[in-house]
């Protein structure tokens, strides 16, 4: 009877050391193991998007699996999201990676640790084809009440209104790009504010709009963004590995043919670190 007791105990030992040893698995470690992970994404082109056929592309997208393969992780699985529920999914564990060419802000650092940025670009606004209210950039909305401009939920071009002191009132806000792109050609918005690179894609591909030409300043302030991929401060591990990585692949040759598919390419590259852009302002 006590040789059955001591088996027994002895069983249930090896049980829970086998349950401490998963839950103390890190998400590298796991990812590694299960030969894939997550990443979440907007469906923002260039930056991150689906295609026709459910294949996940895009700059970020695509330098991630190019990262992510190096590391051990043959497999990334995209989990679209609104571009303002991103962080949010994150941090509820949703998925591991965010693969969406989302700006470094200190604002978004107080939330989530980000990578060292994979390129940076300045901005442009979506108008009316012929430009007739001669919408330049954002102070073209603060300098007339009678102008409105739609900005998408959760990225910065929100801030960068604020910044050029245009008003609530002035501003709608919508989901996604095409909800930017209906919204100017309806009447409904003057102007959308987005990445150049993204304005550049959606006047291309949208008859009756137009890109205005790309500008580097809000108010005196630059508005050169840097994207990067965001991770959950406490996969240490994970971030460091990707970063090691990405600072190795990031400009060579093949980083350049990679992403110029996208319109990004040598003119695109970063010009300023992750620590940098946390602290900007500070």
């Amino acid at each position: 009877m006590r040789r059955s007791f001591l088996k027994g105990m002895v069983a249930l030992v090896a049980i829970a050391a086998s349950l401490g040893a998963a839950a103390a698995q890190s998400t590298l470690e796991r990812a590694r193991e299960q030969g894939y992970i997550r990443v979440g994404f907007a469906n923002e082109a260039p930056y991150g998007f689906a295609t026709p056929a459910g294949e996940l592309t895009g700059e970020s997208p695509e330098v991630a699996k190019e990262i992510l393969s190096r590391m051990g992780i043959p497999e990334v699985d995209g989990v679209l999201t609104e571009f303002g529920s991103l962080i949010p999914g994150l941090k509820a564990g949703r998925f591991d990676i965010i693969a969406a060419g989302m700006f470094i802000t200190p604002e978004r650092c107080q939330q989530v640790a980000f990578s060292e940025p994979s390129y940076g670009i300045g901005q442009a606004l979506l108008v009316a084809e012929g430009n007739p209210k001669n919408i330049v950039d954002y102070s073209s909305i603060a300098d007339n009440s009678d102008l409105t401009l739609a900005v998408m939920a959760g990225a910065i071009e929100a801030e960068y209104a604020d910044k050029a002191g245009i008003p609530q009132d002035q501003l709608v806000v919508l989901p996604d790009q095409a909800s930017l792109v209906s919204a100017v050609k309806s009447g409904r918005a003057d102007a959308a504010a987005l990445t150049a690179l993204s304005i550049a894609r959606m006047a291309e591909n949208n008859e009756g709009v137009e890109s205005t030409p790309p500008f580097a300043e809000v108010a005196g302030e630059s508005v050169m963004g840097h994207g990067g991929f965001a991770f959950r401060p406490e996969d240490e591990d994970l971030l460091a590995e990707f970063n090691k990585h990405l600072k190795e692949f990031i400009g060579t040759p093949e980083h350049i043919e990679l992403v110029s598919q996208f319109g990004f390419g040598e003119g695109y590259l970063p010009t300023a670190t992750t620590k940098e852009l946390c602290s900007a302002g500070q």
